[in-house]
């Protein structure tokens, strides 16, 4: 845990007590501050209350006596309207900042010349995330990895000389860390998302370039129109700025070409690392992921063969398009945290020969926008409540069957996949639906894939 010293006497406000607000809760009373926290879930109240964190109702409280309110990255500090608590924090004057920027003023106060890399952008940032904090480990580095990929940041090993922060941040977090300032900061991408809570793509933009802006060395991918002019305002206001990109070709930067990673240097370019063969690396998304982390890497001092070992060593995220098992020439992937078409759209553009396992709780659109990668499909294999209207968008297009679970969809796609005799193929569970309607989230479904399987005579698993 990272005791928060630096409110350490003062009082503060919180709100929210899942599972990263109970943790910061208890970092601030670790750290001494005077704390009252709230949740509008009395469960949550009660828990925290058992964990030792003062609990009152915020409605009740002077808040003219308090040094900052902190506040849960889940709850809406702008959009669709300001939580009640937002209301009366601004009414008294009192900063609203969020976990992740406890930590960077804990940081600045512990250890301000401590590496700490912050990875942001629409799609991508959790496996370059976890990319990275591979690269690191691997290289023999002290390595806490954090933030929005699931482990609270304020439970990491505090800041020290020689340690590696890595921390995934979303929008809510960023907007919640005024004085965000990592030593690299990456912003991958920009597309339209969780526009209720920011309002307009414009607003959900200005708050990603906050994390670049405030970076030593700012990681810009600049293969969308926001993000390039992102690139050139932070380049602008005097920060170093590496471009990366898996469409374009770069004068000065990082970018792909196909598996190749380059390095360019005043309009020369020299080959990184070529991904080929990397299971965990394929695709263009995982090109760009790539060269954000190679970029980032080298700059808080990994040497370049560090960094190619750990790209070739990386054993990928799980539940996304994660080689679990192979028989012969095919290989069987779980990309069970494809929830949605966008997100099966990688999987899909990876493989050139697949028999995809379908289907779940549809979401709005279904798989239309799909349609440019069912050439590539031998056959579908749909599940769940999604399968009548999957059935109908791949109509003649694609060869299916309805095999209502999951256990059902692999024997069969497996057994299709070994016998049509026409080498590499992969058996994919990339399901673009959420999992609720037969599962209780991806991760449980995910790992019923692997269990299938693991129960599948000749296969050796990869995991």
């Amino acid at each position: 845990m990272i005791a928060v010293s630096t409110l350490k006497g003062k009082k503060v406000a919180l709100f929210g007590l899942g599972g990263s607000g109970l943790a910061t809760a208890q970092a601030l009373v670790a750290g001494g501050a005077e704390v009252t926290a709230w949740d509008d879930n009395p469960d949550s109240v009660a828990k925290a209350t058992d964990a030792g964190v003062p609990t009152a109702n915020l409605h009740g409280i002077d808040w003219r006596a308090y040094a900052a309110f902190v506040l849960s990255p889940g709850v809406p500090l702008t959009h669709p309207k300001p939580h009640w608590t937002v209301d009366l924090a601004h009414a008294a004057g009192v900063e609203i900042i969020g976990d992740v920027e406890l930590f960077v003023r804990e940081r600045r106060a512990q250890a301000p010349d401590c590496p700490f890399i912050a990875i942001t952008g629409t799609n991508g940032k959790s496996t370059t995330t976890a990319l990275i904090a591979h690269i690191l480990k691997e290289s023999g580095r002290d390595t806490q990895l954090g933030g929005n990929i699931g482990t609270a940041v304020l439970t990491l090993d505090p800041p020290k000389a020689g340690r590696f922060h890595v921390v995934e941040c979303s929008s809510y977090q960023i907007d919640l860390a005024p004085t965000l300032n990592p030593t690299a900061g990456i912003l991958l991408n920009l597309t339209p998302d969780h526009l209720d809570r920011h309002g307009t793509m414009q607003h959900y933009a200005d708050i990603k370039e906050r994390l670049v802006a405030g970076s030593g060395t700012a990681i810009v991918g600049v293969d969308d129109s926001f993000s390039a002019l992102i690139a050139d305002r932070v380049e602008r206001a005097g920060t170093k700025v590496v471009r990366i990109s898996r469409r374009h070709v770069l004068a000065d930067g990082i970018h792909a070409d196909g598996s190749r990673i380059l390095q360019a240097h005043g309009g020369t370019s020299r080959l990184f690392v070529d991904l080929d063969g990397i299971q965990t690396l394929r695709g263009g998304h995982n090109a760009q992921n790539a060269a954000a982390a190679i970029a980032a890497c080298l700059a808080v001092g990994v040497s370049e063969d560090e960094i190619r070992q750990g790209l070739a060593s990386f054993p990928g995220l799980k539940h996304r398009m994660q080689p679990v098992g192979r028989k012969g020439a095919v290989v069987f992937v779980n990309d069970s945290k494809a929830t949605n078409a966008d997100a099966a759209a990688p999987a899909l553009s990876s493989y050139e020969r697949i028999y995809w396992i379908a289907g779940g709780l549809p979401k709005e659109g279904g798989i239309t926008s799909l349609s440019p990668f069912f050439p590539k499909i031998v056959k579908a294999y749909l599940i769940g409540e999604a399968a009548p209207a999957f059935a109908a968008t791949l109509g003649e297009a694609v060869p299916y069957e309805i095999s209502g679970t999951l256990e059902k969809a692999v024997a069969h796609a497996a057994a299709d996949a070994e016998g049509d005799g026409k080498g590499a193929a992969a058996v994919m569970l990339s399901p673009a639906c959420a999992s609720f309607d037969q599962y209780k989230n991806f991760e449980i479904r995910g790992d019923a894939f692997v269990t299938h399987v693991q129960g599948l005579q000749g296969v050796t698993m990869l995991i």
